[in-house]
């Protein structure tokens, strides 16, 4: 059987330069130990697998995994999934605005003139954390005191861990070993950390998200679900002033994520471009 198939790159306007995604574009059928293994094979950080709505007031359902197992939201996927099926031509039930189906329940994408999507960040869970491990983990002492290290739990739980710049976050080497056992403490599926930039750059915060996947290290190049999780926590500090994050810049990718908010809803969003369009057999 073939199936429409896409590989998309999100929170990029060029090419290779922002985080890949695959969506197969119609899932019925296909069995939950089918969905495991064509993300195994795709062996990217997620693959979606589109299904129809069983929420009526949904567009579309979405069930999202990684080479390892189901999550209930992810960031990236869920932009890449709606410009995949905008691209085909995907009927709306409002004009202007897609609302998704996944594990977390229902979560709106707004589409902006200039192709840009942006979802609603769920809600979340903000617990501070702290732990003599940070220090070797990141072999870093250029923590910013002002703030807090927080769990932040939205379906995927995140680490945040402020640093003194922008700087500091780029120049962070992790020991593998010590923050695989953070990351045990905290009970988190990732840590992020992030630094502000210069006064005069287009973006105002560096971020990097770190993960530790059958002992090796992971850096994610470009993360909606953290990305989230950081407005959440800016948010529950006060700080509610729109702002652009820069990732993947140690991998060499080019990640820009635009945060805006509203009295409705945190966005968290972006540009994708198509890569592959075809077909898969399954």
């Amino acid at each position: 059987m073939q199936v429409a198939f896409k590989q998309v790159d999100v929170f990029t306007s060029s090419a290779f330069k922002g985080n890949p995604l695959a969506v197969i574009m119609d899932a019925q059928g296909l069995s939950d130990a089918q969905l495991a293994a064509i993300a195994r094979w795709t062996n990217l950080s997620e693959t979606t697998f589109v299904l129809p709505p069983q929420d009526e007031a949904a567009d579309y359902r979405v069930r999202i995994f990684t080479v390892e197992g189901e999550l209930p939201f992810a960031g990236h996927p869920t932009l890449g999934t709606a410009h995949a099926l905008l691209e085909a031509g995907w009927p709306l039930k409002t004009p202007g605005k897609i609302v998704q189906e996944c594990g977390v329940g229902l979560v709106e994408v707004k589409i902006s003139h200039d192709g840009a999507l942006a979802f609603a960040a769920p809600a979340a869970t903000l617990t501070p954390f702290s732990d003599a491990l940070m220090s070797s983990a990141l072999n870093s002492e250029a923590f910013d005191l002002s703030q807090a290290p927080t769990i932040v739990d939205m379906g995927i739980r995140w680490l945040l861990i402020p640093l003194s710049s922008a700087q500091a976050v780029l120049d962070v080497v992790p020991s593998v070993a010590d923050l695989h056992r953070l990351q045990q403490h905290a009970d988190v599926n990732g840590t992020m950390i992030f630094g502000a930039l210069p006064a005069d750059e287009n973006e105002q915060y560096e971020v990097r998200a770190l993960l530790v996947e059958n002992g090796s290290l992971t850096e994610d190049p470009v993360t909606g679900s953290a990305n989230a999780c950081l407005a959440r926590y800016f948010a529950a500090q006060g700080q509610t002033r729109d702002y652009r994050a820069r990732q993947g810049s140690v991998i060499q990718r080019e990640g820009r994520i635009q945060v805006s908010f509203s009295d409705a809803a945190i966005w968290i969003g972006g540009q994708t471009v198509t890569v592959i369009d075809g077909t898969i057999a399954v």
